[in-house]
């Protein structure tokens, strides 16, 4: 069997460490792992996969010195370091799958879930885009209703956790619950406003639209992926005081009737997807349960008799797993096990 050599680019970060957890479950047909960081990390022990890795510095010099050696990099670092480093890899013909937002809306770079949209790995150019969080989350349950119905109009109400803004995001919420609970103040690090006991309604920037960056983000990721620019796609985003995994209450109309019934029988064959639904006994997707898990939850699901054909979906996914690491990872694997790599 053929061997491959993966680099990890933000090695040391959040879903950097995500990355290498999620690779050592995988046990992908690898000969060598090379892990890079910024200089502050440099030179860190890294145990992994039984072995110990020596972080090596994010720089030209030690990425060209891989030419030859290295099939696919995993990056994580953010957007600037993957404008500046990514194309350095894919130069020397490397295949990068980057996690930033970067890449995702480049014409020439394919935004991919392999379960929604294989098929367009096929087309990149060395650099592969890994979507937003909320979105590849909400992937897996439209894709199936789109290809039997046809998706009219979405409508996104995302909770989403304080892990995904990282490591301070998650600080943010710990520590401001502590000096809630002890009546002290605590200055946020991260967040505009404390966290604790609160639900802001504000990820990333505001936009001129009066939109936040992350709303677009699934505005416009949604009808990349489902390679239909006619859906019309609006969202709300908002950061809740929970740890890890996002939800999302999706409102959705079709095109063509759509039945409760019928609706059930195309989430069911979707691939990682799995229906979490007896509201009778209050069984429905929560974050707390989808967290450490790669697959995606659907339930409540319940029709909207106040269009011709739509229905409403609570999704709840971990966004650290499957909205970030995992995804690129799946990626990696369905490039190694197809021969596409």
């Amino acid at each position: 069997m053929k061997k491959y050599n993966i680099a990890v680019v933000g090695a040391t970060g959040m879903v950097g460490t995500k990355f290498l957890e999620v690779l050592e479950e995988k046990k992908l047909p690898v000969e060598n792992y090379y892990l890079f960081a910024s200089a502050k990390s440099a030179g860190k022990v890294i145990n992994f996969m039984n072995k110990d890795h020596v972080v090596i510095e994010l720089t030209d010099d030690n990425i060209k010195a891989l030419k030859g050696k290295c099939d696919i990099a995993l990056f994580s670092a953010g957007g600037a370091t993957s404008a500046r480093f990514a194309p350095v890899f894919a130069q020397m013909g490397t295949v990068v799958i980057d996690n930033s937002a970067q890449w995702r809306m480049h014409d020439d770079v394919p935004l991919v879930v392999p379960e929604v949209n294989p098929q367009d790995i096929d087309w990149h150019h060395n650099i592969i885009a890994n979507p937003n969080c909320s979105t590849i989350q909400a992937m897996l349950a439209l894709k199936p209703l789109h290809d039997k119905y046809g998706l009219k109009r979405v409508v996104y109400s995302t909770y989403q956790a304080v892990s995904g803004a990282g490591v301070a995001g998650y600080n943010d919420l710990l520590e401001g619950l502590k000096a809630f609970v002890n009546n002290e103040e605590y200055k946020t690090k991260k967040f505009p406003y404390q966290i604790a006991n609160n639900c802001i309604p504000h990820i990333d920037v505001f936009l001129d639209n009066g939109y936040t960056k992350e709303e677009m983000k699934m505005v416009w990721e949604t009808k990349k992926i489902l390679g239909d620019q006619s859906i019309k796609v609006t969202a709300t985003t908002v950061r809740v005081p929970v740890l890890n995994s996002h939800s999302e209450s999706i409102n959705l109309e079709f095109n063509k009737p759509a039945t409760l019934e019928g609706i059930i029988e195309a989430l069911k064959g979707q691939e990682h997807l799995v229906i979490v639904d007896d509201v009778k006994n209050n069984i429905y997707p929560m974050p707390i349960d989808s967290t450490g898990h790669d697959e995606v939850f659907v339930g409540r699901i319940r029709m909207d008799d106040t269009v011709d054909s739509g229905c409403n979906l609570w999704v709840c996914a971990d966004n650290i797993r499957k909205g970030a690491a995992s995804n690129a990872v799946q990626i990696a694997e369905y490039m190694i096990n197809h021969n596409k790599i």
